[in-house]
């Protein structure tokens, strides 16, 4: 009885050890796998690429500090079930973070990025606007949109948009895509009453956005401009050679007003062959829902005023008062 009881406080003894083992290994486990490395650094940028293999992918986070155990990691990746579910993308460390928690984060697609705002203003070009992405966003690719956006002039929509710092090019060229079709898809019945096909509305917008601030201008420059056309009139308007040759009303030449392009509105009657700029919703909706009126001319004096005349020759008595008298 006694020799029983000395075994079975042996093997007692036995199994204690063997828990205080188990312990101590899943402790130096915890400590130098799950857990980050203590020479994690703060505020660390991961770029996770597609098509990257999940081995890949932990090596990588094992080298950059990430993680302890690039290993343990993708085992991780798979005890969650997810090995092919990792997310490509730019995912931000502000501090250490166990294991578990990375697994979670690269599967979820929590990139913990702030967001950076972007304001297009109205009326700006294609390549304004990638001027614009160019400075506000590193991995933006000018030559890419410029190709994506090809044709397209006018009808990406000017607004203030957020994006977050990785935000791939088409991912831009498509958002400002679908916030246009989202502000003018309403505009469609208004638009075919208009008698009107919707390139000609917004290639009109894009001409009144240039010249005129306010809507109601917009709206009574939006009704000569139609006058003009109705009688086969040249539009003649000094915006267009913004988009030729970036030149102003004032760096006009004569040269200028002969050059031999489909946007010289001076040579050529009609509308342009596309909008030369990206015009706002108001100046839409005002070329739409323009003022009629018996004008054929227009100008703006000093102070952004504009006066309106039925005759050239009160466009020229305007002309002398308000631009020659200067």
């Amino acid at each position: 009885m006694r020799n029983f009881h000395i075994l079975l406080k042996t093997e007692r003894q036995f199994l204690l050890a063997t828990i205080l083992f188990v312990i101590i290994l899943l402790g130096i486990f915890f400590q130098f796998a799950i857990i980050a490395p203590q020479d994690f650094q703060n505020d660390t940028l991961v770029v996770i690429s597609q098509g990257q293999t999940l081995k890949e992918i932990s090596i990588q986070l094992e080298k950059e500090k990430i993680v302890s155990s690039d290993k343990i990691f993708s085992r991780i990746i798979v005890l969650l079930g997810s090995e092919g579910s990792v997310q490509a993308g730019s995912y931000y460390f502000k501090e250490p973070e166990n294991a578990f928690s990375v697994a979670k984060r690269l599967i979820s697609g929590d990139k913990r990025l702030d967001s950076l705002r972007i304001t297009i203003p109205e009326g700006v070009t294609l390549a304004t606007m990638a001027g614009l992405f160019e400075q506000k966003f590193e991995q933006f690719n000018r030559e890419e949109f410029m190709r994506l956006t090809e044709g397209k002039e006018g009808y990406l929509f000017p607004d203030t948009y957020f994006f977050f710092p990785d935000v791939k090019t088409i991912e831009i060229v498509e958002r400002l895509e679908d916030a246009f079709r989202e502000k003018t898809v309403e505009l469609a019945k208004r638009v075919e009453e208009s008698g009107r096909d919707f390139q000609e509305i917004i290639t009109m917008a894009s001409i009144v956005e240039a010249e005129a601030y306010d809507l109601e201008d917009r709206k009574l420059i939006a009704g000569v401009l139609w006058n003009r056309l109705e009688i086969n009139m040249p539009l003649q308007v000094d915006v267009t050679f913004r988009y030729i040759n970036g030149k102003g009303t004032f760096d006009l030449t004569l040269d200028d007003l002969n050059l031999d392009s489909p946007y010289n509105t001076y040579k050529y009657t009609g509308l342009p062959p596309t909008p030369i700029s990206n015009p706002g919703l108001e100046s839409i909706e005002a070329t739409i829902d323009y003022t009629p009126n018996d004008y054929l001319y227009f100008l703006a004096d000093d102070s952004g005023n504009i006066h309106y005349s039925e005759t050239f020759e009160g466009h020229k008595q305007k002309k002398s008062i308000y631009i020659d008298s200067r």
